[in-house]
């Protein structure tokens, strides 16, 4: 194992909070392993790049780091979605790559290392139809240090949508057993960890595939009872699986905040259909959040631009907006992604009317954004303490706030603060998207 010891490794991680779970995972392994750790990858001989390939935009991101990485004569190895996606062509245009491996093969990343290490021949593990497994056994090596932790309950999907890739490089949906996350969520709870975030591609799919049914609000009432953990927060859930006994979850469990992530991408029926999504009533929907799930917290993202979307359909979706005044919601303009639907399909709209589009549905939620915010001066919100600044700004988020995501809380205090305590700041300005406050 001490031979282990002769080589600094190093991960670069690109993409969503799944793809920090699986890089943190590889890492686990690693240490499990004997390998030598570090966050520095200048200093490190081995620099493994956990790349994303949602979009064209992540795509570039990821080969710009594989590019520089490779300029400064490191050994790579490249893993997570664009292998998947570009096997062939990534081979060809990084043949100094040591090692690729697959969405679905990072158990496989401690023989890539020692293959690097040795200077084997390329190793390669890509399969071809991934299935992922979570590596239960690898104790997760955490690159983010806060009062806040991922939790991956599921992986893959089972949807077509239009637009989304994402089922071809994930593979099918996978859940956890509640008894594996339930463990885990105790161990992140005594080493301190405040609030968990639950992730999957679809969160509301949690248990399908084990238990015959969703199972999230079961999930839920079961990390409800672990002592250690103060908030529970539930990200990327799918409205037509949302049902009355999630709702009840919701509004029940003391511990998960009230706050429901729910990608609707489109209020148009017909733009809806055309995303290969389910046609329901939202506005419905929106009102038995609000009246069932008191003083909830709604975030919704948005895709303009898709093809065939009319003006007439843009604009449902600006009045849907307007009526629906979301406390947080993310527009994007639709990207084209090869092996989707969405990309064969005609009228494609050109890339100056999807910009258009954004921006006046972004100018619009921000003076929504604002209008909320203000209802909440003179009001008291709990908050989890982030961090503390070098000129002793103490930021939070309340429960209203997912990380990295959504805004901030700044609180004006001269009292030394524990990141990951909750406490109860009155709010007493804000701007569109962050607040500020002093400890009540």
């Amino acid at each position: 194992m001490s031979d282990n010891k002769n080589h600094k490794i190093a991960l670069i991680n690109h993409g969503c909070a799944k793809n920090l779970v699986d890089s943190e995972l590889m890492l686990g392994l690693l240490a499990q392993n004997g390998f030598d750790i570090t966050l520095n990858d200048d200093e490190a001989d081995i620099v493994i790049i956990n790349t994303c390939s949602f979009i064209h935009d992540a795509e570039r991101e990821s080969v710009q780091s594989i590019i520089e990485t490779s300029d400064k004569g490191k050994k790579i190895i490249i893993t997570g979605c664009l292998p998947q996606k570009h096997q062939d062509e990534l081979k060809k245009a990084v043949p100094e790559a040591a090692a690729m491996l697959g969405t679905s093969d990072i158990e496989k990343i401690v023989e890539a290392v020692k293959a690097a290490q040795q200077n084997k021949e390329y190793f390669c593990s890509i399969s071809k139809e991934p299935v992922y497994t979570y590596p239960e056994n690898a104790q997760r090596q955490q690159i983010t240090v806060g009062a806040s932790s991922y939790v991956k309950i599921a992986e893959g999907c089972n949807y077509q949508c239009g637009y989304c890739v994402i089922p071809k490089l994930r593979g099918p949906y996978r859940s956890r057993t509640i008894e594996n996350i339930v463990k885990e969520v105790k161990e992140l709870g005594k080493k301190g960890v405040s609030e968990i975030v639950l992730i999957a591609q679809d969160t509301t799919a949690y248990g399908i595939d084990l238990y015959k049914k969703p199972s999230l609000a079961k999930l839920l009432n079961e990390l409800n009872k672990i002592e250690d953990i103060n908030w529970i927060r539930v990200m990327y859930t799918y409205p037509s699986m949302f049902d009355d006994e999630l709702i009840d979850a919701y509004a029940n469990c003391e511990k998960v905040v009230k706050y429901v992530d729910i990608p609707l991408q489109h209020s148009h029926p017909e733009m809806i259909k055309a995303m290969r999504r389910p046609v329901m009533d939202y506005r419905l929907f929106i009102e038995k959040l609000r009246n069932k799930i008191q003083d909830v917290a709604i975030r919704t993202t948005f895709i303009v631009g898709y093809p065939g979307e009319t003006q007439e359909m843009f604009e449902h979706l600006y009045e849907f907006t307007k009526w629906a005044k979301f406390d947080k919601m993310g527009a994007f303009e639709f990207s084209r992604e090869k092996g989707t639907y969405a990309d064969t399909l005609p009228a494609q709209i050109p890339s100056r009317i999807k910009k258009q589009r954004r921006n006046k549905l972004m100018k619009l939620q921000n003076k929504i954004s604002l209008e909320v915010n203000k209802t909440f001066i003179g009001k008291e919100l709990p908050c989890i303490i982030e961090s503390i600044t070098d000129e002793g700004t103490t930021i939070a988020r309340s429960y209203r706030d997912a990380p990295e995501v959504d805004g901030l809380v700044y609180i004006n205090t001269d009292e030394l603060l524990v990141p990951g305590d909750i406490e109860t700041v009155k709010i007493t300005g804000c701007d569109d998207y962050d607040l500020y406050g002093v400890l009540d």
